[in-house]
């Protein structure tokens, strides 16, 4: 017994004709009685009498008709209260930033969110780009901030901002204003692991030039990569937001990377949420307040 079934059984009870039935519901008479018939011999029972002005219900079209009627109804509530939870401000928003970003933006990001949804709970998780994909592919993550993506079959992606990237060195540094690719390819680096974006981006920008970097040491996570520049280990690169506190100590210089001499090197953040599970009002507004404070906070 299915729910179109009894949808269009009551309408002919309700109308007391198939024609009148088949027009409310749009949909040819031939078809609406073989429906309402199919239904009957599921039941084993008639579910009407026909008459010269339509039809009637036979007893045990009266009591399906009861029952029809509170399940529909059941039904429509749980509609309702279904529609009214997706576009509620309620409920919980789980958010995925790479370690470079959730330094920099899970304190305004709070305090955004507690303003804007008091009634709702964010929850924010650490990951490199390739992890944070899989988990909003997989549902464990609502919205993530990555690098380097598009939009596929299983994620959406809008497009955020470009961050420029920077070569951070420890003071007095011996390069100029600015440097090459061929240049950079030259200079020990302290570099991401290969699964990081950013390596991703730097080891495809130097392949182009059929060139390679120079790995001095490979450490996911800002703070340990500065740590080991402060001490002499190599220089770093990376994105210009993520540096810019630690720039302005009198330590570190950072030196823009140009990809040609005009433009300078960088790496696209997009945010990205699941194409096959619906967004409620809450995740549509943290979306809202990623896309105004990310900006603010990494292009300042």
């Amino acid at each position: 017994m299915e729910f179109k079934q009894l949808g269009s059984f009551v309408r002919v009870a309700e109308l007391g004709s198939y024609t009148r039935a088949a027009m409310e519901l749009n949909v040819a008479q031939p078809a609406l009685s073989r429906v309402v018939r199919a239904l009957e011999v599921e039941l084993g029972q008639h579910l009407f009498r026909r008459n010269g002005r339509g039809v009637t219900l036979t007893a045990a079209g009266e009591v399906l008709l009861a029952h029809s009627r509170g399940v529909i109804h059941q039904l429509a509530r749980c509609q309702d209260e279904l529609a009214a939870l997706k576009n509620s401000a309620g409920g919980s928003v789980s958010v995925g930033l790479p370690p470079t970003l959730a330094r920099l933006l899970s304190v305004p990001l709070m305090r955004a969110f507690r303003e804007t949804l008091p009634d709702a709970r964010l929850m924010i998780s650490e990951g490199l780009t390739a992890a944070l994909h899989e988990s909003v592919v997989k549902g464990r993550l609502d919205i993530a901030l990555l690098y380097s993506a598009s939009r596929t079959a299983e994620i959406e992606c809008v497009h955020l901002l470009k961050e420029t990237l920077v070569l951070v060195s420890r003071k007095p540094h011996r390069f100029g204003a600015s440097i090459t690719l061929s240049q950079l390819s030259e200079i020990p680096l302290v570099i991401p692991t290969r699964s990081n974006a950013l390596r991703i981006q730097i080891d495809v920008a130097l392949s182009a030039l059929g060139l390679k970097p120079n790995v001095a040491l490979e450490v996911d996570g800002v703070g340990a990569i500065l740590a080991l520049v402060a001490d002499g280990a190599g220089c770093a690169v990376l994105t210009s937001g993520s540096v810019n506190d630690a720039t302005k100590n009198a330590q570190f210089a950072a030196i823009p990377i140009m990809r040609t001499s005009r433009e300078q090197m960088s790496i696209a953040l997009s945010l990205a949420q699941s194409m096959h599970r619906p967004t409620t009002r809450a995740q549509r507004e943290t979306m809202a307040i990623l896309q105004k404070i990310a900006p603010q906070v990494l292009l300042k």
